[in-house]
């Protein structure tokens, strides 16, 4: 089970995004990065090229998430609404579940 999701809500604690927070998009588990809404933005230019339907594309500078190394980012609670350490546990129905170490709830809500 993997401490961060696709779908947490991360705060960023090293590098030029300090303090921004943003939901994770995407989990690059071999790379030990995760890709965040809206931060560690980079560009990328785009030569023109042809559209689906035969129309012309014009060439443009694009926007895109990076990835960020993951031990760079921690998981926000969604209770305390505080960035947390993230501990496991095995929940009454014997299922392993998330939860913060600074308010003791569950992360994962199955």
């Amino acid at each position: 089970m993997q401490r961060i999701k696709k779908g947490d809500t991360i705060e960023v604690i090293a590098g030029k995004d300090r303090t921004f927070r943003g939901e994770v998009l995407e989990v690059l588990n071999k790379k030990g990065k995760v890709v965040v809404e809206g931060i560690n933005m980079a560009k990328k230019h785009q030569r023109e090229r042809q559209g689906p339907s035969g129309q012309s594309i014009p060439a443009q500078i694009v926007d895109f998430p990076a990835p960020i190394d993951w031990s760079n980012v921690m998981v926000v609670c969604p209770t305390c609404d505080e960035r947390t350490r993230i501990g496991f546990r095995q929940n009454d129905d014997d299922l392993k579940v998330r939860y913060c170490k600074r308010c003791d709830a569950d992360i994962d809500n199955p």
